[in-house]
């Protein structure tokens, strides 16, 4: 219980979970829609993946996130509580405006090239 408390204490964490309400993402498109460092971004998703919050798969070389179904069994209220008030973020309404926006371009492959 601890830990996912403290996985929930930090803002960019939420933002990341904001985000992946409705959608599994990849690390590169979490990247660019929040606009952090891969490495930033990486030690995020590892504190949420640690808490048993978020789950995550290889698809080729690149990593997807998506929040745990078995969070969501096994915190059920919790999780009902944080749909809800995840959107009161300052932040989500430009969040999700930039993942709308790169709705459907390959940032995965592009962020390969620049790097």
């Amino acid at each position: 219980m601890t830990e996912i408390f403290k996985a929930l204490s930090e803002e960019s964490r939420l933002r990341i979970l904001s985000l992946l309400m409705d959608k599994e993402m990849c690390v590169c498109e979490l990247e660019v829609c929040l606009k952090m460092t891969q490495s930033n971004a990486s030690r995020h998703l590892m504190v949420l993946k640690k808490s048993g919050i978020l789950e995550s798969c290889k698809k080729a070389q690149w990593a997807y996130f998506r929040i745990s179904d078995k969070f969501k069994e096994e915190h059920r209220h919790l999780w009902e509580y944080l749909k809800i008030h995840l959107k009161e973020l300052r932040t989500y309404e430009r969040d999700n405006m930039e993942r709308e926006k790169y709705k459907g371009i390959d940032i995965c492959s592009y962020m390969n090239e620049q790097r």
